[in-house]
């Protein structure tokens, strides 16, 4: 089997409505999907969700990446030499970039053993239940939200902060006391400084939280690691971890409990396999989360999710405030609980 042909899509995704986190308001996102086709027929197929942020990448990168890097490097390639591919595009590519070759190479070697793709990479379960997320609003409008979410089945709300602590443990309170079944998580973008945390969590233990995400700047590792050693909630790296290197770095000093893997900040499912191993062997729990992905880019982290034992959380909802997803077919969302469809490989 060897590529033939590489072509791509661009797709410009307006948002129902924009959302505020720590550190920037959102309204809209720009994806890729990549397309590689073989000489069998086989077509594969990988997002990216390039942001300036996180990954380091504007729109005009990625596509430039792609005539310029991606194309002449996969034409007449065997797709599953990935290991070979994906190590030497490592050295040139950004990490969404990476992360959609690493996608559709996936997909195709999936797709020529006929099985889906987290059949192919382990399948050690086939559904799993994601969070949806609130960003930052008035309380009117958290608990507005908060009854929207419930009322749709969603068992998990994952509530942004980080600008005043006494605000969000006031938005959570009014979460749990109308919802005391729903379980919380936390996510403060590098909002507070150790003080702050400190009194958040003080706060936020008798309304039971289950994760606290990222609540100090990826500047101050040590004040997380105080988080750490001495919080009751689970503290969880994400913008503190974008390789396999800050995976080791914060498991040996013992700076996290758990660890958020999205595959467009760490390049694809290749490398997480390997941060997800170093998390494994420091006991860290795993969560899959993912960045304003339209439902392809959501699919593959899903099947990554599904492939590993001790993935046991999942944060895929950047899917759904699009005004039009047009790869929603590609899993189904029933009651907060993702599966995908079952087809050979990403199910496209």
């Amino acid at each position: 089997m060897r590529i033939t042909h590489v072509e791509y899509q661009r797709y410009e995704l307006e948002l129902t409505e924009p959302y505020t986190i720590a550190y920037q308001t959102i309204g809209s996102a720009t994806n890729f999907v990549l397309r590689l086709v073989t000489d069998g027929g086989l077509t594969g197929c990988g997002c990216a969700a390039p942001d300036l942020v996180v990954t380091d990448e504007l729109a005009v990168d990625v596509e430039r990446a792609i005539t310029e890097v991606i194309t002449p490097a996969l034409l007449g390639q065997n797709p599953f030499h990935f290991a070979r591919l994906l190590e030497e595009l490592r050295l040139v590519l950004k990490s969404s970039a990476l992360a959609m070759v690493d996608a559709a190479l996936y997909d195709l070697v999936a797709k020529r053993a006929g099985v889906p793709l987290y059949e192919f990479l382990g399948g050690y379960r086939s559904e799993i239940a994601t969070s949806i997320t609130i960003g930052i609003l008035s309380e009117a409008d958290t608990m507005a939200k908060a009854r929207e979410y419930v009322d749709r089945g969603f068992g998990i709300i994952k509530v942004k902060g980080g600008l005043d602590y006494r605000e969000d443990i006031s938005r959570l309170k009014m979460i749990r006391k109308a919802y005391p079944k729903v379980k919380l998580r936390f996510d403060g973008n590098q909002g507070y400084s150790l003080e702050q945390a400190l009194s958040f969590i003080s706060a936020a233990q008798p309304i039971g939280i289950e994760i606290l995400e990222q609540p100090t700047s990826i500047n101050e590792e040590a004040v997380m690691g105080t988080l750490t050693r001495d919080s009751p909630i689970a503290v969880m790296a994400d913008e503190s971890l974008k390789t396999l290197a800050d995976a080791f770095r914060l498991s040996q000093h013992e700076l996290t409990d758990m660890i958020n893997i999205k595959l467009q900040k760490v390049g694809g499912i290749w490398p997480a396999l390997h941060i997800n191993s170093v998390a494994k062997s420091a006991a860290n729990d795993v969560m899959v989360g993912c960045l304003d992905e339209c439902g392809m880019g959501i699919a593959t982290g899903l099947h990554f999710a599904l492939s590993r034992p001790n993935i046991a959380f999942a944060d895929l909802d950047g899917h759904l405030d699009f005004r039009h997803d047009p790869f929603g077919h590609l899993f189904t969302l029933e009651k907060g609980v993702l599966r995908p469809n079952g087809k050979p490989g990403l199910g496209c």
